[in-house]
């Protein structure tokens, strides 16, 4: 698919023009650092969960301090995930790592479990914070700044359980209508996501698979040097050989080690973090989706006058301001996704591929020296025997 069939129009809205007009003006300009850091367990009788310390340092005026400090659980993050999703329908807000443990992991509240997902929710709202738009929210500021009880009476102020309930019922009636006629840009922009989550897919489990492949290695190729140490105490002949073999092999283990951990850092990471992505994306298809068919619905209600024309005439020019809107925002939004995409996942494998050069010469360079110092031995030995 040629993807630069895909590119957007410049959004018309005057303030996604000021954002767009801004950061490329100013692409270094970095008003907004955020670090999650110091996972803390909390037990409560009822539950127990991790809390993470954020530290937000901002020149910023609309912000009463330079620097925050606060403490957020994971709930946090998914409250601010779903007003980010309110506010933004068809905007993409970076994927949250899984609420769930991954398949494999042992114990919920293990360290690199904690880690892992400290690393993620890190580059959750870094990525929110670097992006025109979602980075002047309300609620991404209130979750920065607020204290746990602010937060929580900041919370409590969104809509009720009945307008939500409301949202939702008109939400699935519009889907279960469907879109009649997506602009053909759209259908190509459906079709991108849907191969890109099929591949992305598949190398997330390729690389899984390798990392396991590369781990089950290490552990094997760890007993040789121990075996080779034990096999030279009876081998008065070998024991320098014997004992050099058990070096080189120590040697490729330590490389082997350190490459593991760049696919773990470097890799993986990147890989899933997209495969969330595309889940992401089939989500804001949707509610594009869905503002359409709203507006298709009122359109085919005002063709056959189902009901007040008048007052669905009136609806129908606030619908299409809403369409529009939220066009502009997806075709604006999408190109700039697409190109980190393309870099992150470039840098991610051109990273891995480097690691890998470097291990296979480290290892050759390894076995090379203990084969010529071997080899020079040998022709030592032959001389003096001559």
């Amino acid at each position: 698919m040629d993807v630069n069939s895909l590119s957007p129009m410049i959004p018309t809205s005057p303030l996604s023009m000021i954002n767009q007009i801004k950061f490329e003006d100013e692409p270094d300009l970095k008003d907004l650092f955020i670090t999650v850091d110091e996972p803390e367990s909390h037990v409560t009788t009822i539950e127990t969960f991790i809390t993470y310390r954020i530290i937000t340092k901002t020149s910023r005026g609309e912000f009463d301090s330079s620097e925050f400090e606060v403490r957020r659980r994971y709930q946090d993050f998914l409250w601010l995930k779903g007003k980010l999703e309110e506010a933004h329908p068809t905007l993409i807000i970076p994927p949250l790592p899984e609420k769930f443990i991954v398949k494999g992991m042992v114990e919920r509240f293990n360290d690199d479990f904690i880690e892992t997902r400290r690393k993620a929710l890190h580059k959750f709202l870094n990525r929110i914070a670097d992006h025109p738009t979602l980075t002047f929210n309300e609620d991404f500021k209130v979750f920065l700044t607020a204290q746990a009880w602010e937060l929580s009476s900041h919370k409590k102020q969104g809509p009720g359980l009945l307008s939500r309930m409301g949202q939702t019922v008109r939400a699935v009636a519009s889907s279960m209508r469907g879109v009649k006629n997506r602009p053909e840009e759209f259908m190509d922009m459906n079709n991108f996501i849907e191969t890109f989550s099929q591949k992305i897919n598949l190398i997330d489990k390729i690389s899984q698979r390798i990392y396991k492949e590369e781990r089950e290695y290490f552990e094997e190729m760890k007993e040789y040097g121990p075996i080779h140490i034990l096999w030279s105490a009876s081998e008065e002949d070998l024991v320098d050989s014997l004992k050099g073999v058990a070096s080189c092999i120590d040697k490729c283990c330590k490389a082997t080690e350190k490459r593991m951990s760049g696919l773990s850092e470097t890799l993986l990471p990147v890989v899933h973090e997209y495969v969330l992505y595309s889940e992401m994306l089939m989500g804001v298809m949707k509610r594009r989706d869905q503002i359409q068919a709203e507006l298709d619905s009122k359109v085919e209600a005002l063709t056959y006058k189902k009901a007040d024309t008048e007052l669905l005439t009136e609806e129908i020019g606030k619908l299409e301001d809403k369409v529009e809107c939220a066009n502009n925002a997806l075709k604006a939004d999408w190109e700039r996704w697409k190109q980190n995409m393309q870099n992150d996942i470039k840098s991610a494998f051109t990273d891995m591929a480097e690691e890998n050069i470097s291990y296979y010469e480290q290892c050759l360079a390894t076995w090379e020296s203990f084969l010529t110092s071997q080899t020079d031995l040998h022709l030592e030995e032959t001389s003096e025997e001559k």
